[in-house]
C-alpha cells in the first residue's frame, strides 16, 4: 500500500509553511496554461526546497515539469513491475533512504553497485531508478532539514566510466539542482578509487558553486565517519544497519506499491508547450546539443 503524505501533515510539520503563501501559489499556478494542475503538497515541498521565497519556487517548479517533459528517459515508462529494464537495473545496484541521518540531522540516500560487470550498468536507466526511489521518498517522507546523497564507489572502474554519457550526467544534474524540490545538503563518494577521478572530470563542471561546496571525496571511512555514524550504514558498507538485501527488497515493494501513482505522474504532471506564454522549450533550450560535449578520456 503506497503511503503518501499529506498537506495537513505537512502543515502541522513545518510552523513556516503558510497556507495563505500555499494559496498565492495556487493562484499562480491557475495562471500557467502550460503547467499542470499542482497539488498543494507539492506546493509545499517546492516552497519549503526554497526556503520559502515565492520567487524562487516558481523558477524550481517551472523547472521540475519542464525537465520531467523533455527527458522522457528519465520519466517515462515507470511501472517497475512491467519494465525489464527496471527490473534488470535493480539488479545492478541498490538505492536506498538510511534510516539515521547525517550529524547534522540531515537525512541520506545511499547508493552502491551490487553487480560490478560494467556490461550490466547502463547509466540512463540507473539515473531513471535512481530518481522513482528519489519521487517515493519525497512523497512519503515530505520535507526535512536537508537531504544527503552518499554513494559507495567500491566496484566501479573505469568500464564503468567508459558507459558513462556526458548529456545523460548534464540531464540528471540540472534536475537534481534546479528541479528537484530538496534542500542538497552534502554530496559524497566513499571508497574513492581512480575510477572516481574521471567521474569527477565530467560532473564537477556541471555543478554550480553551491553543490561544489558540499562535495566530499572519501578514499577511506575516517572521513567520512566525520559527517556521518558508519552504525547506519548497509553491513556490506561497513555498517550496522542490516544487510543491504534488506534496503534493496523495501524499496523494490514500494516501487511496485507507486506503480499507479507514477502512470498517473506521467499522464498528468508534464507541461504542455503550445500553451506556453512566451516562446516553447525544448531539449535543447535546457541542456544544449548534444554533440558540444567531448568524449571523456579513460585511457
Amino acid at each position: 500500500m503506497a503511503k503518501f503524505i499529506t498537506y495537513e501533515e505537512e502543515l502541522k510539520k513545518n510552523p513556516e509553511l503558510k497556507d495563505n503563501e500555499i494559496q498565492l501559489l495556487r493562484e499562480w499556478n491557475d495562471k500557467q496554461p502550460h503547467l499542470p494542475k499542482i497539488p498543494d503538497i507539492d506546493l509545499a515541498l517546492f516552497l519549503h526546497s526554497n526556503y520559502y521565497l515565492m520567487e524562487p519556487t516558481k523558477t524550481t517548479i517551472d523547472c521540475y515539469y519542464t525537465v520531467r517533459t523533455h527527458v522522457p528517459e528519465f520519466f517515462s515508462n515507470r511501472r517497475f513491475k512491467t519494465s525489464k529494464e527496471l527490473q534488470k537495473i535493480s539488479n545492478v545496484a541498490v538505492t536506498t533512504q538510511l534510516k539515521g541521518k547525517t550529524k547534522d540531522g540531515h537525512k541520506i540516500i545511499f547508493w552502491k553497485l551490487i553487480d560490478s560487470d560494467p556490461s550490466h550498468f547502463v547509466h540512463i536507466d540507473i539515473l531513471k531508478y535512481y530518481s522513482m526511489i528519489f519521487d517515493v521518498w519525497l512523497h512519503s517522507e515530505g520535507t526535512t532539514s536537508g537531504h544527503v546523497l552518499l554513494a559507495d564507489m567500491a566496484g566501479i572502474s573505469l568500464g564503468h566510466c567508459a558507459r558513462l554519457s556526458p548529456l545523460t550526467s548534464k540531464k540528471f544534474m540540472v534536475y537534481l539542482q534546479d528541479a528537484l524540490p530538496v534542500r542538497l545538503k552534502g554530496l559524497h563518494f566513499m571508497n574513492s578509487n581512480a575510477a572516481m577521478d574521471v567521474i569527477l572530470q565530467m560532473i564537477r563542471p556541471l555543478m554550480k558553486k553551491e553543490l561544489t561546496e558540499v562535495l566530499h571525496v572519501h578514499t577511506n571511512n575516517t572521513s567520512l565517519a566525520k559527517h556521518i555514524d558508519l552504525d547506519i550504514l548497509p553491513n556490506e558498507a561497513g555498517g550496522k544497519a542490516g544487510p543491504l538485501s534488506e534496503f534493496h527488497d523495501a524499496r523494490k515493494k514500494e516501487l511496485d506499491d507507486y506503480s499507479d501513482w507514477f502512470e498517473q505522474d506521467e499522464k498528468t504532471a508534464r507541461v504542455q508547450e503550445t500553451l506556453r506564454p512566451g516562446k516553447a522549450k525544448n531539449a535543447t533550450d535546457l541542456f544544449g546539443a548534444e554533440g558540444s560535449f567531448k568524449k571523456l578520456d579513460i585511457d
